[in-house]
């Protein structure tokens, strides 16, 4: 038993290991927003190590979408746990925040010493196409996993036309899920003959009653302390990062927003520009633009801010996640929560389409990049290559064209 014991905690120490290498690296390398962070998740811990199908996959990535915060966090902690439960939902979610955070927190002393920031522009001009033909990759596979049917497949059109059209990505997904599993209900499959199926109805529901209930206790404890103190304080800066962590769903440009109406306006703590070359940072570094967090930080309460700030805002990621993660295979178990979900992965799916025709628009701006985006595309289609090097020779060719 004690040999037993002995080989167990070596398994889980191995499996905490792999996951702390391959996030620290995914955190290292992982530019171009939410879905190039996916993208390369999903190259990783399904096509290469095979640890989740591509069904577990769409699963969890349906989960993210339904919480606040940062998805591509929130799918790294996910993925952690269901390697190597609760120590691997921390292990994964760390290291893929921490790599991105150093950097974001070097510049933060660059920009507070020399008031300004270094140029990026050929980097990303040379990243983002290698990113794209990243993220179409991964599109390819969970597309045709995602489209079960030919409802699905009607289902997720109609969600392309309307996110495309700027209906709220939360009304998107909502409709999507309540679109099939209406039509599971009308087709008579919303019973199943397994015991698991009515538990997984009755714990799904208070579980996300108490993940909605947890949401809500935290924007409104972040909000009254936020507005409890008027001058720079740790208490403040965290309560104003925590509350957009907490109740945050979009784009860094919401993100813009949550933080340009506490700190610009209410509180006076950071000028216009500031907040956009906070945002700025954050979206030109590796890893999620939550980062902006820690730039913002930095420059109002140095090294000690930037990590009030940080805590404050990717908290409820983990909290959220650790609610919500065991709900997903019993609703999986269940033929109605089942075709629920399964409405949200098209939904999710039609989201990234949209999402990836945005960033090429904007990525592919002349023939060399377009050349480099189809290479990649090929290489990644064709052979086995790791996207890392394929993202490293694109910064080392932007940067040489762009000098």
């Amino acid at each position: 038993m004690t040999a037993r014991r002995r080989d167990e905690s070596a398994v889980g120490r191995a499996k905490l290991a792999e996951l702390a290498r391959l996030f620290a690296r995914l955190g290292t390398i992982s530019f171009g927003g939410p879905a190039a962070h996916i993208a390369l998740m999903r190259d990783e811990v399904v096509r290469r190590r095979r640890w989740l199908t591509d069904q577990d996959f769409l699963d969890l990535l349906g989960a993210t979408n339904l919480i606040p915060g940062p998805n591509s966090t929130e799918m790294a902690i996910h993925v952690g746990h269901a390697r190597a439960g609760w120590p691997g939902l921390l292990v994964a979610g760390a290291c893929f925040i921490t790599p991105p955070v150093l950097m974001v927190g070097a510049l933060a002393w660059g920009y507070v010493r020399f008031g300004a920031l270094p140029g990026a522009q050929g980097l990303l001009y040379g990243v983002k196409p290698v990113v794209i033909a990243i993220i179409a990759r991964a599109l390819w596979g969970l597309v045709r996993r995602a489209v079960k049917s030919t409802w699905l497949g009607v289902l997720g059109l109609a969600a392309v036309v309307a996110t495309a059209s700027g209906v709220s990505e939360l009304v998107v997904l909502a409709a999507g899920a309540a679109a099939a599993g209406l039509a599971q209900t009308m087709s008579g499959g919303g019973r199943r003959p397994e015991s698991t199926a009515g538990g997984a109805l009755a714990a799904a529901p208070a579980s996300f009653v108490s993940l909605a209930g947890a949401h809500a206790r935290a924007a409104v404890l972040a909000a009254g302390s936020a507005s409890a103190a008027a001058a720079v304080s740790f208490g403040t800066l965290f309560a104003v990062f925590l509350k957009a962590g907490a109740v945050l769903f979009g784009s860094g440009y919401v993100l813009l927003a949550f933080l340009r109406a506490d700190l610009v306006g209410r509180l006076g703590w950071l000028t216009e520009q500031q907040l956009l070359d906070a945002v700025a940072v954050g979206q030109v570094t590796p890893g999620p633009v939550f980062t902006t967090a820690t730039f913002i930080g930095y420059v109002l309460g140095g090294p000690a801010g930037a990590l009030v700030a940080t805590l404050g805002i990717f908290l409820p990621a983990f909290v959220y996640v650790a609610i919500s993660a065991p709900i997903v295979p019993r609703l999986r178990r269940s033929a109605l929560a089942g075709a629920a979900l399964d409405g949200v992965n098209v939904a999710s799916m039609a989201l990234m389409v949209v999402v990836t025709w945005q960033l090429g628009r904007a990525a592919l701006v002349d023939p060399l990049a377009m050349v480099l985006a189809v290479l990649s595309a090929v290489l990644l289609l064709g052979t086995r290559v790791n996207s890392v090097w394929l993202i490293l020779g694109g910064a080392v060719l932007g940067i040489a064209t762009t000098r």
